[in-house]
């Protein structure tokens, strides 16, 4: 991913936090002869050898996972906030622009089986549970339910490198990113105050 300088971000406890917060991704690979991608919830963890994944799982009937095997590489995709930032927000003429944060994720991935296919059900399963009034436990389906496990591929993907961007105005003068920050939230949508909200911890 092309990223300039200023706008790279290498914290990694904050990679961290976002990927966790932000983990409904795109998994990308090459499936016969062509890139394929699918978008699904990765969850970032720690394998038993303490190295950092991302698990997940998709259907069989998807032939993303036939691939797997043959070619273990895969980029996993996250964004989180981003909005058009209109250049009539500075002082001195200039383009319009976006601001947004991205993650991308490059790795091996190698199929689950067994028990692992279960625990990494689990753990998916409470993360998203948690405020729940009555929340799901894979621990108390029943075996008729747990069976649709046949129809999936769990998997988890060892990090290999990890590239971060978070542009946020960082070029802007003090005066225009504070107006920068105003306009977004005068436009009461979403994605625009999140970017703001963004902003306003990131130090100027």
């Amino acid at each position: 991913m092309y990223i300039p300088e200023l706008y790279k971000n290498e914290n990694q406890e904050e990679i961290n936090a976002f990927l966790q917060k932000n983990s409904f991704g795109i998994l990308v690979n090459r499936t016969n002869g062509k890139l394929w991608a699918t978008h699904i919830p990765l969850e970032l963890d720690k394998n038993e050898n303490g190295k950092s994944i991302l698990f997940g799982h998709i259907s069989k009937e998807n032939p993303q996972w036939e691939s797997f095997e043959s070619d273990a590489n895969v980029l996993a995709i996250f964004s989180g906030p981003h909005s058009y930032i209109s250049s009539s927000w500075y002082e001195k003429e200039n383009v319009p622009t976006w601001n947004y944060i991205a993650v991308h994720v490059y790795g091996k991935i190698k199929i689950m089986e067994g028990d692992a296919v279960v625990a990494s059900l689990k753990k998916l399963t409470d993360k998203y549970e948690q405020n729940s009034e009555n929340p799901v436990r894979v621990e108390e389906l029943s075996s008729k339910t747990m069976r649709q496990t046949a129809g999936i591929v769990a998997f988890e993907i060892e990090i290999e490198s990890i590239e971060a961007v978070k542009k946020m105005s960082q070029n802007r003068n003090e005066k225009d990113y504070q107006n920068i920050i105003s306009e977004l939230e005068k436009t009461k949508e979403t994605t625009a105050i999140e970017v703001a909200n963004m902003m306003k911890k990131c130090p100027f």
